[in-house]
């Protein structure tokens, strides 16, 4: 999509020039084109069936701009960078980064504020490169049109190709099979003409199209895409051909009204909600114990701010500063995987989070449970036996029509027939005229010479039910069973096709051609049913999201049946009986408050007859309900469900505006990409999972140590340098759980980070560890009892610095939940790191950095006593793990 300003293609009038021709209201309060005749509302758009000038056009197009949606402008890098920012923690760590510089604890300062910037420089950098990938996957919606143009008034008319960004509202265009419609558009003729709607309405069926100057009650309150007369930008043709004029162009088209959805902040994901909650959780202790510490050491010691700085260093010690930097790489890492091993496009990294802590998954079936190919599940006469003539009919009039009436491709459905058919062109029968199927007749008709009937021509007719049975000489009862026959296989799920034929008089071309009066009088043959094809890895993919703990939710548009029986093929279940459900239609959704519709959300498995607000109501249900919820959609009729949604996802061939709005993209429409990507999100969240239980519990428990030592001792427990290297440690440490490969039992179910979970395991595990540090205390007074003095302060800080970094790698290794013990005795980064911080903590006091940092040697007996607290701490940790993953 090309980059556009505000002006162009926006609909608007660009100031100092002329007004507009007529006024075009805004997408959403009625529809340009829609009211009055064809004539009204070429007379309203200064145009005529022979198009417009070529002077008019050029001056319209000053006017209203290019016929270009409205382009996303990218982000700048440095606002993208400042925005990382918002984010609680990070913005915690800022302040706290600030208020060590404050009280001139340069190094801590400088340590905050440089992981803050790595932080932020880490994640706007993977969102940058996403952002790049997404741009490079922009398609235009058409690139050329045939426009109808005149080089003066009293020129002749004549069609030409010309780019889709000149066309100009009150251009004549010309529409034909394969034809994406380039703009809004008002239907003037047309010939059998359907479109696709899908990218807009989720119906899979084509809808026909026609001219329609006086208003039919039977579409009063219907929405624009009912409306015959009107073809919307984001269309495509499916067969027929037809003329029309433009109504809208640009920003003013439906199309382009999706990107106002952009303008509606998604709710806070699940990753900000667990984030938030973990946060404001952390912000309430940091800020309560600078407080409690000075308070403490002025009442009971007397000391005064000197203590602050040391307030603030027992505050950074609770806080667990490589979060911003773990969450960042952790989830950058499983981007960049994701890209390169399935050609999955993360464009905002939380949302791998919210892809691993997906429980519901929301999705159309077109193109994603089915193939969107129909296959004939049975042909049956009137008394609904089996009949295989009545295949070969149908076969018949497929073949002929599409061969008499020189159409492009036979539809979905017929060329259905044609395939279960056994080599229908090998039939004695010969063609000799058509009627192609026409969106108000609803029927197609194929004329046929039969061997050994000279003089005799014999007319199949197929098409819909009732459309047929209309044209059948049928008594009312017949016809009404028929009907009914026909009701009760389409509730099962089943498209039909009704096939009917009469034998006539052969009819020489020079008597005039067959007619559609011809179509009368008929005697029904039977009833061609079709079923949608589940694409076959759907089935499996299913079962495995399933095993993994995501419930599938069907939202479609199409009929109640064909969406239950799809989902009934492919084994999706939501009652012990079997079966998937009751199919909850809109009807019964538009009846329902918001907490009902919760519930039964939650219950049902289908929903049908859906409309874009249904689809984005039903998500923000479940959203309420605590489900974290994914959708998968691909069309503009998807967008406000994509918003709706925890985490929006689209494959690489959805409309523009789908894959603006979607926070992943899919290489394709398969369940099997989800699925690789769901596990991706898992791993990156069982990573930061394991780093916040381990990281908080034992700096919880540091710091209840501290507390008590700092109360206990007559001087500071550990200097404000110490705690600055210590800290230094314990973060080159835990960069290794970015790195860190989770268990299996991770990955089987929505990895979802709870703040009261999380606080109910950093307190018992931190008062374990608070206890080891206590015991220390004792080891220090044993091993230390003759020393006095300075030597005392040195050595004491010497040995608490050295037990902290040895239980901090006891936790690392042994905390690592979910895993089983094979896994846990396995090498990985964790290992090494848990390794590196022990050597560091026993060495460092004995090198000569040791005395700069106010630590001494410690006495051989000390390090005795240390193993056997340790020991003691390992045995005690293992038992609670062991406990905890038990009563998970």
């Amino acid at each position: 999509m090309p980059e556009s300003s505000a002006a162009a293609g926006s609909g608007r009038t660009i100031p100092g020039t002329p007004a507009p021709v007529t006024p075009f209201p805004a997408v959403g309060t009625s529809v340009p084109g829609s009211v009055g005749t064809s004539l009204q509302i070429l007379r309203s758009l200064e145009s005529g069936p022979r198009g417009l000038v070529e002077a008019h056009a050029e001056e319209r197009l000053a006017r209203f701009g290019e016929n270009v949606l409205p382009a996303w402008r990218p982000v700048p890098w440095p606002r993208r960078f400042v925005r990382s920012l918002r984010d609680p923690f990070t913005s915690v760590l800022l302040c706290l980064g600030l208020v060590s510089a404050v009280v001139s604890a340069w190094g801590t300062a400088c340590v905050i504020l440089a992981l803050v910037a790595v932080s932020c420089l880490l994640r706007s950098t993977e969102e940058h490169r996403a952002d790049r990938s997404t741009a490079a996957l922009r398609e235009l919606v058409a690139t050329t049109a045939t426009v109808v143009r005149r080089t003066s008034a009293d020129a002749p008319s004549r069609e030409r190709e010309v780019p889709v960004a000149d066309l100009v509202p009150g251009d004549v265009i010309r529409l034909g099979p394969g034809d994406l419609v380039p703009a809004d558009v008002r239907v003037l003729r047309a010939g059998g003409l359907t479109v696709h709607q899908s990218a807009l309405t989720g119906e899979s069926a084509p809808v026909a199209k026609h001219p329609l100057d006086a208003p039919d009650p039977a579409l009063a309150g219907a929405g624009p895409f009912a409306q015959p007369q009107l073809c919307f930008q984001g269309s495509s043709v499916t067969s027929g051909s037809g003329t029309a004029v433009i109504t809208a162009t640009g920003g003013a088209t439906r199309f382009a009204a999706a990107h106002d959805g952009r303008a509606r902040q998604r709710g806070a994901s699940a990753f900000d909600r667990s984030v938030q909650g973990i946060s404001w959780t952390l912000i309430r202790f940091m800020l309560l114990t600078p407080p409690l510490v000075l308070m403490a050491n002025a009442a009971l010691r007397g000391r005064g701010l000197e203590t602050l700085p040391f307030a603030v260093a027992v505050a950074v010690g609770l806080t667990p500063e490589m979060l911003p930097v773990i969450v960042t790489t952790a989830l950058a890492r499983g981007a960049a995987r994701l890209a390169r091993t399935s050609g999955v496009i993360v464009k905002r990294l939380p949302a791998l989070h919210d892809l691993g802590a997906v429980d519901v998954l929301c999705l159309d079936k077109t193109g994603t449970l089915t193939e969107d190919r129909p296959v004939v599940e049975a042909a049956v006469d009137g008394s609904d036996l089996p009949d295989p003539g009545v295949l070969r009919w149908a076969a018949l009039s497929a073949l002929w029509t599409l061969q008499l009436a020189e159409l492009p491709a036979p539809d979905a459905l017929d060329e259905a027939v044609l395939d279960a058919a056994e080599h229908p062109e090998d039939s004695a029968y010969e063609g000799v005229a058509a009627l192609p199927f026409d969106p108000v007749r609803r029927v197609a008709t194929a004329v046929l010479r039969r061997p050994g009937r000279l003089g005799v021509h014999t007319l199949v007719t197929k098409g819909a039910v009732e459309a047929v049975l209309e044209r059948c000489a049928l008594d009312g009862d017949e016809r009404e069973r028929l009907l009914a026959l026909a009701a009760r296989k389409a509730e099962s799920g089943l498209r039909l096709l009704a096939v009917a034929r009469a034998d006539r008089p052969a009819r020489p071309a020079r008597h005039g051609g067959y007619t559609p009066a011809d179509e009368r009088g008929l005697t029904f043959v039977g009833l061609v049913a079709l079923r949608d094809v589940p694409a076959p890895s759907a089935a499996d993919a299913l079962d495995v999201l399933a095993r993994r703990g995501v419930t599938v939710k069907v939202l479609t548009g199409d009929h109640p049946g064909t969406a239950a029986r799809v989902c009934e093929d492919l084994g999706l279940r939501t009652d012990p009986a079997g079966g998937c459900g009751e199919v909850v239609t809109a009807e019964l959704v538009d009846t329902l408050s918001d907490a009902e519709l919760a519930r039964v959300a939650d219950r049902a498995t289908v929903f049908a007859r859906c409309t874009p607000d249904h689809k984005a109501r039903i998500v923000s249900a479940l959203r309420a309900a605590g489900h974290t919820t994914g959708f998968l959609g691909d069309g503009v009729n998807d967008l406000p469900a994509l918003h709706a949604a925890d985490v929006g996802i689209c494959p690489r061939n959805a409309v523009d505006v789908a894959r603006e709005a979607a926070d992943v993209v899919l290489a394709e429409k398969d369940l099997t990409a989800i699925d690789r990507a769901v596990l991706a999100g898992r791993h990156s969240s069982g990573n930061i999972a394991t780093y916040l239980r381990i990281t908080l519990s034992s700096n919880l428990g540091n710091v209840i140590a501290m507390l008590t030592a700092g109360l206990m001792l007559p001087f500071l427990p550990m200097l404000p340098a110490q705690v600055l290297v210590q800290n230094l440690c314990f973060d080159a440490a835990q960069l290794a759980f970015a790195f860190d490969r989770p268990g299996a039992s991770a990955l089987r179910r929505p990895a979802v980070l709870r703040s009261r979970d999380f606080l109910r395991f950093i307190t018992g595990f931190g008062l374990l560890n608070a206890a080891a540090d206590l015991a220390t205390f004792g080891v220090l007074a044993l091993a230390l009892h003759n020393a006095a003095g300075t030597d005392g302060e040195a050595a004491f800080h010497a040995g608490w610095f050295t037990e902290n970094l040895l239980t901090q790698a006891l936790v690392m290794v042994l905390l690592r939940t979910g895993r089983s013990a094979a896994e846990r005795r396995a090498g990985g980064p964790l290992r090494a790191a848990a390794g590196g911080l022990a050597v560091v903590g026993v060495l460092l006091p004995l090198t000569p950095l040791g005395p700069l940092l106010g630590m001494s040697a410690l006495p051989l007996l000390y390090y005795l006593l240390l193993g056997s607290v340790l020991g003691l701490y390992a045995v005690g940790l293992t038992a609670a793990r062991r406990r905890y993953e038990r009563r998970r």
